[in-house]
């Protein structure tokens, strides 16, 4: 049974796509045993975005690389599977060197059902967060 258990990662830059963060996440918990957020921004940058999307996820931010982070979740969420959901410019190979498996949200979102905002949206509401995602 432990092989379907899932532990699931979004990198902060990957939920920043979605039309929708919170609802993907509150959808991603009804098959996950564990949902996070992972992030390389400082800690408050992940904090702001998940407040303001009522974001409530099994990660808390930490003052590390998103890679650690995942190997973090690892060693204390014991399931079956680990996959991070992230974006062709954050993913690197990172998630693979730690034992996850990796998927590109815009896939994520086609086999999930997910709304994606189109790149000009992305692109707008990145450059608004940017501008002051900063500060706490």
């Amino acid at each position: 049974m432990d092989d379907v258990r899932l532990t699931l990662a979004f990198d902060l830059a990957a939920l920043r796509r979605l039309s929708d963060p919170a609802r993907v996440v509150a959808d991603a918990k009804q098959w996950s045993e564990h949902v996070g957020v992972v992030t390389d921004r400082p800690p408050h940058v992940l904090t702001k975005f998940t407040r303001e999307h009522a974001i409530d996820h099994a990660l808390a931010p930490e003052p590390a690389p998103a890679v650690e982070s995942l190997e973090h979740a690892r060693e204390h969420f014991e399931t079956g599977r680990y996959v991070h959901v992230g974006t062709r410019e954050e993913h690197e190979g990172r998630a693979e060197r730690v034992g996850w498996e990796y998927l590109e949200i815009a896939e994520a979102a086609e086999l999930a059902g997910w709304g994606l905002e189109t790149p000009d949206e992305a692109d707008d509401a990145n450059r608004m967060e940017t501008s002051t995602d900063d500060w706490p």
